[in-house]
């Protein structure tokens, strides 16, 4: 496993690497910089080759030292606690976005169904507020103004939509999106893009 891998054992790695200190972050199944860096980290304390990458020496070593990850340490709710709904995604079949706890959470009829950790655009190109509605899917979108890859698009507002954010993945908060509202676990967001329908509510607020 290296940079730019993708995977459910991507996810274990994570999850194992967690367990003794070496990752701060919920698993997402993307082996970015953050994971690279966790990996360097694990080698050099245990006097490793420094690749950054995970060969099967560096792999034998962690399974040695951790257990089997639970289901809850490879796939949490969410990292962010989900903030206290809005009062228009009460009803209905919603996407509630909070800027205030940075999460989204799709909720039916005022129940969480799930949540997951999202990111928004820069003061340059902010994510837009509001109560909107999906109009269009698109699980293998590419972004035809930045070129860049959008899986599991859910478009509320214009170009904006929620989608998959290997970005996000990699480097957690200190990036920005473009305006879109990008989920960086995309298990989690691929399960939602299924669940969700055209003409569903959105609703982003602070």
């Amino acid at each position: 496993m290296r940079t730019g891998s993708e995977s459910e054992r991507v996810r274990e790695l994570q999850a194992r690497l967690r367990q003794i200190g070496h990752f701060g972050r919920n698993p997402t199944g993307y082996y970015g910089s953050v994971t690279a860096d966790a990996v360097r980290s694990f080698q050099a304390k245990r006097r490793l080759p420094v690749t950054g990458s995970t060969d099967a020496v560096t792999w034998q070593r962690l399974l040695a030292m951790t257990r089997v990850p639970t289901a809850a340490e490879l796939d949490p709710p969410t990292e962010r606690p989900v903030a206290a709904p809005d009062e228009r995604c009460l009803k209905g079949r919603v996407l509630c976005i909070s800027k205030k706890s940075r999460t989204l959470a799709w909720m039916n009829d005022g129940k969480v169904v799930s949540a997951m950790d999202v990111r928004f655009g820069s003061e340059y190109t902010p994510t837009r507020e509001g109560v909107f509605e999906v109009f269009w899917k698109s699980r293998d979108h590419v972004s035809t103004l930045y070129d860049t890859p959008m899986p599991y698009a859910l478009f509320f507002s214009g170009g904006q939509a929620v989608h998959y954010s290997a970005d996000f993945a990699a480097n957690g908060y200190g990036g920005a999106s473009h305006g879109c509202v990008n989920v960086r676990d995309k298990k989690k967001v691929a399960a939602l893009f299924d669940q969700v329908k055209t003409g569903d509510k959105v609703v982003v607020s602070w």
